[in-house]
């Protein structure tokens, strides 16, 4: 049943000392470092109004956990069970509000909850937003603790401790470490199996004095034991234990987990600590390579490439890949931290979120590696298995075919098969936004050596553009859109000096997307591989005019002349000077 008070508040006429208890208990300003005069007792329903500050609303909620329950007399009146302050915090905003310990709540932002359950009121207080008023009745100082009981909930700083989460933190191990100035014992931090780094006993104990500091109303764990004389083995493992129990215990409570000290404690160790990071290979086995936590991706190919001791040739035409939620295989720009993308991505099903794959669309050029390199000749082979089991490549009549060649005997007969598939070699792209006669519509951009081919799942029609088509790409809008330039129609009478005509007929895309760079970088090595392709295609061509137009000469003489250089060196050659930059 709701009820009407008759409450203080500043419009109603008050005697001076009513007055100042209705201005004490009325006003809304945050915490201030400035002292609080004392707070008058004031026993009739009045009105106060917080404003949440950096400390949050500054005081505790106690009561009873259930609803209902038998009327009591309070300052004459008779009430149902009432929610209660039970603490406040000194200098915050509902100190400064006029709020005291022992007020019963009558409403909270309009609402009634006299006889409510504890769970109710704070729910109440806490959806309210960042201001908060109530009508509480003040009771004397001898009946402040009276029927204290019940649940207890704390509105100072706004954490809520009884929000919960599971992060896989472990120490499953201990390093020692040697330097030129001491030496020292670091335990390894790892989250669901993952290394973040090491830390020193000296830093948890660090950690444990800030935590304490900032959320002082917790009770926090007790750290293992500090030690006067060295540890032993048995001793350094029992600490490890301790450890990661209490990293256990801190991270279950969500509110101290996601804060930035431990945030900083697990993700920004000494960038020059070496971690282990698994790779995945492409045959499905994982790779463990260990680096220091600040090594950039292209360094981390390095090391992997030399690990799997590929050729440059072949190293040209792979790169690090991010498996991502969606099952999407991004690929990881040369100056992205490893790293941190290793550990950001722990729930990841996979025992790794970085994959080593090709990165290849033209099938002539992948056929002349696979024949000089037979590591990479494996990589294609695997990456075409997993292609077919995940559904990339798209196969038919052949399935049965294919899957009774897939053993490494007939690994050139298999990705033969492969090869004439749809879907091998070519990059499907999440669906974008692109605007269109000013409305937005969703389109799917694939990218194969052939053409580009854009599809739009809403009304079913597709477009394909031609390579030499495309005039111009780019990343904009701070990465998170890609755009490009390309013809409508090639006219052939049209001199290329007409610049008017072609700029009529060209035609600018905007895609809106998260994997801006990823286009960018297909559409660079589209763009490299058709260059290389066009020449070793002239230069076999002139290689094969120039052995018809020789005449047949005596083997002796064929001897003393040097054979002509075959296209096949010239374009290692080629290849070579395109991508030294990335390989050294």
């Amino acid at each position: 049943m709701m009820q009407a008070y008759d409450y203080d508040s500043d419009e109603s006429p008050t005697t001076s000392d009513e007055h100042i208890n209705s201005r004490n208990s009325s006003r809304s300003d945050t915490a201030s470092s400035s002292s609080t005069p004392p707070i008058l007792f004031n026993p009739r329903p009045h009105v106060v109004k917080i404003v949440k500050s950096d400390t949050g609303f500054g005081f505790n909620v106690k009561g009873q956990v259930s609803e209902g329950g038998q009327l009591r007399s309070l300052n004459g009146e008779l009430y149902a069970p009432l929610q209660h302050v039970s603490a406040v915090l000194n200098r915050g905003a509902a100190d400064t509000a006029g709020l005291r310990k022992g007020d019963r709540i009558l409403e909270v932002n309009g609402l009634h909850v006299e006889g409510a359950a504890h769970r109710n009121v704070v729910d109440l207080i806490k959806n309210g937003g960042n201001e908060l008023t109530m009508i509480v009745v003040s009771v004397e100082d001898p009946d402040m603790d009276r029927f204290d009981y019940g649940e207890e909930s704390s509105m100072a700083y706004g954490h809520d401790y009884t929000e919960n989460r599971s992060l896989p933190v472990t120490i499953p191990s201990y390093s020692k470490v040697n330097d030129a100035l001491e030496r020292y014992t670091v335990f390894n931090i790892h989250m669901a199996g993952r290394q973040l780094g090491s830390r020193r006993y000296s830093e948890f104990v660090e950690l444990h004095s800030a935590l304490k500091r900032h959320f002082y109303d917790y009770s926090f764990p007790r750290l293992p034991g500090k030690r006067i004389f060295r540890l032993n083995e048995q001793e350094l493992d029992q600490r490890r234990r301790g450890l990661e129990q209490y990293l256990e215990k801190i991270c279950t409570i969500r509110v101290i987990a996601e804060s930035d000290l431990v945030q900083k404690f697990l993700m920004e160790c000494d960038p020059m600590c070496e971690v282990d990071i698994r790779l995945m290979l492409p045959n499905g086995t994982a790779m463990s390579v260990r680096i220091r936590r600040s090594i950039s991706a292209s360094l981390f190919f390095t090391t992997a490439q030399k690990r799997l001791q590929l050729s440059r040739e072949g190293a040209a035409a792979c790169s690090i890949f991010e498996l991502l939620d969606n099952s999407f295989e991004r690929k990881v720009n040369e100056s992205e931290s490893v790293h941190e993308l290793y550990t950001h991505n722990y729930s990841s099903a996979s025992s790794s979120c970085l994959l080593f794959r090709k990165f290849i669309f033209d099938i002539d050029r992948e056929r002349a590696l696979c024949r000089r390199d037979m590591t990479f000749r494996q990589i294609c082979f695997f990456q075409a298995i997993g292609d077919l089991h995940s559904g990339r490549v798209v196969t038919t009549r052949k399935s049965y075919q294919l899957a009774a060649i897939q053993n490494e005997e007939n690994m050139d007969e298999f990705l033969e098969m492969a090869r004439n598939l749809e879907g091998y070699n070519q990059v499907t792209f999440p669906p974008s936004v692109c605007i269109l006669r000013k409305r937005k519509q969703t389109v799917i951009m694939v990218v194969r050596y052939a053409n580009l081919l854009l599809k739009c799942p809403e009304d079913g029609n597709s477009m394909e553009i031609e390579w030499d088509r495309i005039q111009d790409f780019r990343v904009c809008d701070d990465g998170t859109a890609f755009s490009f330039d390309y013809l409508r129609e090639r006219n052939g009478n049209e001199e290329e000096t007409d610049r008017e005509a072609t700029r009529k007929n060209t035609k600018y895309v905007k895609l809106e997307t998260g994997f801006a760079e990823y286009m960018a970088d297909c559409f660079a090595q589209i763009n490299t591989e058709r260059q290389s392709g066009a020449e070793w295609k002239k230069d076999r061509s002139r290689a094969t005019v120039t052995r018809e137009q020789c005449p047949s000469e005596d083997p002796s003489e064929s001897r003393e002349t040097p054979p002509p250089t075959t296209h096949k060196i010239q374009f290692e050659k080629r290849i070579l000077e395109q991508h030294r930059d990335c390989i050294d």
